[in-house]
């Protein structure tokens, strides 16, 4: 196979820059590179990484299936020649009888391999062409699920009874089984809910693969409809994975809510599932009521529904509509289909951290994988690998652990009371180092303000744990699974204000008991009414999100956080005045660590996205920092499908008064800054038609510009041009917010009534500012007011850089700590302007207000499309008088 590929299966004849993608891809892809690509939104980037990868896996699979007939005929002529000379030479002089015994056994052991990795191939392919083309099977399935209607209304109707008669032997779901911490050789929680014997049968050997990665389910939905469109439909073998949460069709599990719980119960119902085998093979178990078995989980529907997730391409809505027709379940059923599938759609947390992969069955050697969406893939790492602690999560899990060891101290095995015991000491020290201690209410104790940073090892040493083994405690964590236990646990006695107690407990112990659940509950009050304060002020709920979840979870994640090298990462202690408030949090400064293993599996890594400049911080923090040599990094950049001359990039440098635009935090407060931004905005409304998006770099600057220009009448004139618009604080009104202005704007193309369209002030790296498409009316013009550097006073980011800039070196005489300034703000300046232009025929101006978009260091981090051509100047006039012929001209095309 060569390196290249003259033409590609697509949909229609392609564009010239997705012919040289796919043909850049499918190189990048058969030499194993990293490759770092770049093709702006509405070129079609889907379809090409499609084609061009599915090109390659066919071609791949061909040549792999013509090396095996070849090496296959070789190994029959060397055993026959093999024979014929044994055979002749027997009547001569004596045969090397070990000699020839060991050739002919190596020659009989290869044909026989590659016999049975043929027989394998040809078993897989013929199972994929019946599941296609048998529809003979569908009917089977389908009268399958109709005899086992009857099953399942009967495991309905029972619910009621197990409810009733569930009393105290629920509790044995709650203790934890004796822990062998020794027994590395005992297998790992079954994945798909089988025994032994239905296991072997299910799971197969996995087949070279395509992961393709994005960050949310309707990106990939939207890649699943491009699959579907394109010429490889009928031929692939897809699967999407998802969460439990968007993939369980029990509506009995559905209705929990969070994630965890859903987590919680599926794995319960998987648990009850084999008691109820081993019962039914004659296993005794103690006497208690029937347990909930999930009606959707039995091997033979899932292995039915497997086949069909195979046998076409299916969304996670397809598939949900799927499973309820087969009254199969979708999540275990598409984890069925890993490893025979040759494309897995899925987001890329679950192929970015380990402990996810391992649950989801993900094998990733010698395999590719495609992430999409890549611009933010550094942070993704960052923030998936780090973890904080609030005081009130301590405490409350603190609380928790403790009534759980003392209801059950004299059912549980020693080991596993020497091991609460250890995480109940750790959690001690983590609230003392915070200035608080255990066993008192959090809201009451104050501590004394203030940040510290400190290394891994410094915050053992603090904290008073560093004899404490964090990696054994991990993997206590891991196979006892206390955390879930400990869920379990408050749901059932504390989450409905239950008091905890026992039959055959004393009344002292009863009245203990009831404090310690009295004050758990007054944590949990305490935290809802700061969690809807803080809810009202930031328009966010993720406080909320947080109570919900069990702290013993976040506790576990931050001790894990803890196992890393003392020298990839940080922990923030920041105390705020009381303990609840206060908190402890890993910030992981090296990436790569994590990604590095991805990277040594893998035979291909492809990291893709609209806009991936500057692709400096992807190569030094992600690659070279994971040891990937510079020989085996490719980059592809393409233009945009757009006509030159339908976009027009403008750098200002001064404003219509001759006030030189210098938006630095010194000058940017100043009036006359901000007078001459609304010149600048005012002017920019006479001439553009449709939408103008402006983008100013923080929230806080937004609230102040627009209060100023209140103040001072800018904002009635703006006004009386466009209708104005605001990105709103709470993310559930941005939908309603777009609405209105997409209306607005089409009205004023009807009737104008007065008004040339609408006004839209956003934030950069706000709600708006990814993800969000301004096409064609909706954003002809993107300013960009000043440069959205981050708070460099951030003790965080200060750690960050000086981490870089002692483990990088230095390039272009900056330091790696200012280069990671500058490309922050420079991706985020990206992602903002990127919101127009989404098509071929869309066209679009960008305006830069600052003079220091004119550097060239600067304007060489701008995607290429934009800054070929991109003018920057001295003087406001040349540029508005660009800016109206630009619009000017549009109009009399369209005429």
């Amino acid at each position: 196979m060569e390196n290249g590929r003259a033409q590609f299966p697509f949909p229609y004849q392609p564009y010239n820059i997705q012919q040289d993608f796919m043909q850049a891809l499918y190189s990048a892809l058969n030499q194993g590179k990293v490759g770092i690509f770049e093709s702006p939104t509405g070129t079609g980037k889907s379809l090409s990484l499609i084609c061009g990868a599915l090109s390659w896996l066919t071609d791949y699979e061909e040549k792999k299936r013509k090396e095996t007939a070849a090496l296959l005929q070789e190994g029959e002529a060397a055993l026959s020649t093999s024979a014929a000379q044994s055979s002749t030479s027997s009547s001569s002089a004596e045969p090397d009888w070990i000699t020839d015994f060991v050739q002919k056994k190596a020659e009989r052991d290869l044909v026989s391999k590659l016999k049975e990795e043929e027989l394998k191939r040809k078993k897989r392919e013929e199972r994929l062409e019946m599941i296609r083309n048998n529809v003979q099977l569908k009917y089977a399935i389908k009268r399958k699920s109709c005899e086992e209607d009857e099953a399942f209304k009967l495991l309905q109707l029972s619910k009621d009874e197990q409810v009733e008669a569930a009393g105290e032997q629920e509790d044995e779901e709650l203790i934890i089984a004796e822990y062998e911490s020794d027994d590395e050789s005992k297998s790992k929680s079954r994945l798909y809910g089988a025994d032994d014997d239905e296991d072997e049968e299910l799971v197969e050997e996995h087949v070279t693969k395509i992961y393709y990665c994005s960050r949310t389910h309707s990106q990939l939905a939207q890649f699943v409809h491009e699959v579907q469109k394109s010429p490889f439909s009928k031929d692939i073998s897809l699967v999407t994975l998802g969460s439990r949460q968007n993939l369980c069709i029990n509506e009995e599990v559905r209705r929990l809510g969070s994630i965890q719980r859903i987590n919680d119960r599926c794995m319960e119902m998987q648990k009850n599932k084999h008691e109820k085998q081993h019962l039914e093979e004659g296993v005794k178990r103690k006497r208690g009521p029937a347990k909930g078995v999930c009606p959707y989980n039995k091997a033979s529907a899932l292995q039915q529904m497997r086949d069909d997730v195979l046998g076409a391409v299916h969304d996670i809505e397809q598939l949900l509509k799927l499973g309820r027709e087969k009254h199969s379940c979708p999540y275990y059923a598409s984890r069925l289909a890993v490893p025979p599938a040759q494309l897995v759609v899925l987001p890329y947390q679950m192929v970015l951290h380990e402990a996810t992969r391992r649950a989801a069955g993900i094998q990733l050697k010698g395999q590719v994988v495609i992430i999409d969406e890549a611009h933010n893939l550094s942070d993704t790492l960052s923030c998936i690998h780090s973890a904080e602690l609030t005081g009130a999560q301590l405490c409350r899990a603190q609380s928790q652990l403790s009534q759980y060891a003392d209801r059950y101290k004299s059912r549980l095995k020693a080991k596993n009371l020497m091991y609460i015991k250890q995480i109940l000491f750790v959690i001690e020290g983590l609230v003392r180092v915070l200035g608080g201690k255990v066993g008192q209410n959090p809201q009451s104790q104050t501590t004394q303000a203030g940040t510290q940073m400190l290394t891994i090892n410094d915050f053992l040493f603090k904290a008073r744990i560093d004899n404490i083994n964090l990696f054994k405690l991990q993997r206590y964590f891991e196979k006892s699974m206390i955390s879930r236990k400990l869920g379990g646990f408050v749901e059932k006695y504390a989450g409905s204000g239950v008091t905890l107690h026992t039959q055959s407990s004393s009344n002292k112990e009863n009245r203990r008991t009831e404090g310690l659940n009295r004050y758990l509950q007054s944590l949990q009050s305490n935290q809802s009414a700061a969690s809807v304060l803080q809810a009202d002020q930031q328009g966010s709920v993720e406080a909320d999100k947080i109570l919900s979840a069990s702290p013993m979870m976040q506790v576990e994640s931050f001790f894990m956080a803890l196992t890393n090298s003392n020298t990839d990462g940080r922990v923030v202690v920041h105390r705020q005045g009381t303990l609840s408030e206060s908190s402890v949090k890993f910030l992981l400064l090296n990436p790569a660590v994590h990604f590095a293993q991805v990277l040594k599996e893998c035979r291909a890594v492809i990291i893709a996205g609209g806009t991936m400049q500057p692709v400096s911080d992807f190569k030094q923090e992600l690659l070279f920092s994971a040891g990937v040599g510079k020989e085996r990094i490719v980059e592809f950049s393409c233009g945009h499908v757009i006509p030159p001359e339908n976009i027009l990039p403008l750098v200002l440098c001064s404003g219509p008064s001759g006030q030189e635009l210098d938006f630095t935090f010194q000058n940017r407060d100043s009036p006359r800054m901000m007078d001459e931004t609304g010149r600048i905005l005012s002017n920019i409304c006479n001439v553009v038609p449709g939408g103008v998006v402006c983008f100013f770099p923080s929230y806080e600057y937004s609230r102040q510009i627009v209060s100023h220009w209140e103040a001072s009448g800018a904002l009635s004139r703006l006004a009386n041009k466009k209708k104005i618009f605001q990105e709103p604080k709470k993310a559930s009104q941005v939908e309603q917010v777009l609405n209105e202005f997409s209306r607005c704007i089409q009205k004023c193309g009807q009737d104008g009534g007065g008004l040339t369209g609408a006004l839209l002030f956003c934030v950069v790296g706000g709600k708006m500012s990814e993800g969000i498409n301004f096409s064609d009316d909706l954003g002809r013009c993107v300013v960009m007011v000043g440069m959205p550097y981050p708070n460099i006073k951030s003790p965080e980011l200060q750690e960050k850089m000086s981490y870089l800039d002692k483990h990088l070196s230095h390039s272009q005489g900056r330091s790696p700590g200012q280069a990671l300034i500058e490309n922050l703000c420079m991706k985020a300046v990206n992602q903002s302007i990127g919101r127009a232009i989404r098509h071929r025929g869309d066209y679009s101006s960008i305006v830069l207000c600052d003079r220091r978009y004119s550097r060239p260091a600067t304007l060489s981090k701008l995607p290429t499309w934009i800054r070929d051509r991109t003018s920057s100047h001295a003087t406001f006039g040349p540029a508005f008088a660009a800016l109206r012929k630009f619009f000017l001209e549009k109009k009399q095309k369209q005429v």
